[in-house]
């Protein structure tokens, strides 16, 4: 586990924010392939990103906090994914999890762990668990003891952040099956986190194994996370809003890497009677498709964004349904964007691209491996229901 670093900064306001993201994004991507072909962990990068104080962005003003919205939070997450998705997809769940506190945690839980993100320290996540009957099967448990503290015990899979985290949130069930968020030190007794990730795409995020056995959690420490869906809520579009922005930002990445490769180093096909590959109609053509995508993902993605503040402004079961619906838009168009542009990447650049040497493969890579987060498919099934039929989501956190 890293050190929170010294110094860490405090950012003022979204325009700050945005400007830090960008500056960052430029930081990162510089080392981002070799990161990618290396498998080499950017704790140095994370770090760099913490003391920036951008990990910190959502906390209220009342707490010290920039709070920026929604929107720009989107952002920040589209630059850094257009640079790194790898790194842009470990933060994801440390602002989902400032969420939950700001929704449920009680005004000590708010204030103790919104000063802990101010000073720099990072959430993980342990929610996901193989070979449950769904992605909702929640098996790991809360054991009350006599105290009012509990022990936590049960083993999860595809917890990124929580290799790099200093808290890791956990999501278990209580003794009556209610779910429950418990926050967990990264070095606590009976955790242990194991870097066994090993997917084809996003390889540097470690998103590996914990495994909880007995680990003492102070009744303090614990949140009653299913009190989040007895009402309108934007868990799951806020959620889903930073994955969306994650392919997005892949999609650009992608795409501006394919018109670098193409200006500088791709020769025109004999027939087409050009001097350079930029001047080939037939590319040029291509280029203007993609940049069609890439540019209504990252319009949806705004709209999405706006969507998710206005809700947040007033939290009404149907500003809830609208923002959920527009981020599931936004996630369907911006996630083929990512894998169409991925792709696409090697048929506008021709042969040479295709050196694993080059690992221009990467951005393929990560959107195919980000865009199996959850099933794009049922996302437009609830768009059709709620265009045709006017059934709003449900609310199970994922939407």
């Amino acid at each position: 586990m890293s050190s929170p670093p010294e110094g860490v900064h405090i950012i003022a306001d979204d325009a700050e924010a945005l400007a830090v993201a960008a500056r960052l994004a430029e930081e990162f991507r510089a080392g981002a392939a070799e990161r990618d072909a290396a498998r080499r962990l950017p704790r140095a990068e994370l770090d760099r990103l913490s003391a920036s104080g951008l990990p910190a962005v959502t906390i209220p003003a009342g707490h010290g906090g920039a709070e920026v919205t929604a929107r720009t939070l989107a952002e920040v997450f589209r630059l850094l994914a257009s640079a790194d998705a790898s790194l842009a997809q470990i933060p994801q769940s440390h602002f989902v999890y400032i969420e939950v506190l700001r929704r449920q945690g009680t005004p000590e839980q708010r204030a103790f762990f919104f000063g802990e993100v101010l000073a720099g320290k990072r959430f993980g996540n342990a929610q996901s668990e193989a070979g449950t009957r769904h992605v909702q099967d929640i098996r790991t448990r809360l054991e009350p003891l006599p105290d009012g503290s509990y022990t936590l015990t049960g083993v999860k899979h595809y917890s990124t952040g929580a290799l790099f985290a200093d808290w890791i949130p956990v999501l278990a069930r209580a003794g009556d099956d209610t779910l429950h968020v418990a926050y967990v030190p990264r070095n606590a007794p009976g955790v242990t986190v194991v870097d066994d990730w090993d997917g084809m795409g996003q390889r540097t995020t470690a998103s590996g194994t914990v495994r909880l056995h007995a680990v003492p959690v102070p009744a303090n420490r614990v949140i009653p996370h299913h009190l989040t869906f007895q009402g309108p809520q934007l868990h799951g579009s806020v959620a889903q809003l930073l994955h969306t922005a994650i392919d997005a930002g892949i999609a650009s990445g992608a795409l501006a890497e394919a018109v670098e490769f193409v200006r500088t180093s791709s020769r025109p096909w004999f027939e087409s009677g050009v001097d350079t590959a930029a001047e080939d109609p037939l590319l040029i053509q291509r280029f203007g498709e993609l940049a069609i995508r890439v540019r209504a993902a990252e319009a949806l993605l705004s709209t999405a964004a706006l969507a998710v503040d206005t809700a947040r402004d007033d939290l009404t079961d149907h500003t809830a349904a609208e923002a959920s619906i527009a981020v599931a838009a936004a996630k369907v168009a911006a996630a083929e964007a990512a894998v169409e542009t991925g792709s696409a990447l090697f048929e506008v650049s021709g042969t040479r691209s295709a050196l694993d040497s080059l690992n221009l493969h990467r951005h393929w890579r990560d959107a195919r491996t980000h865009t199996l987060h959850d099933p794009a498919r049922w996302k437009v099934q609830h768009i059709g229901r709620y265009v045709l039929g006017g059934i709003r989501p449900p609310r199970h956190g994922l939407l």
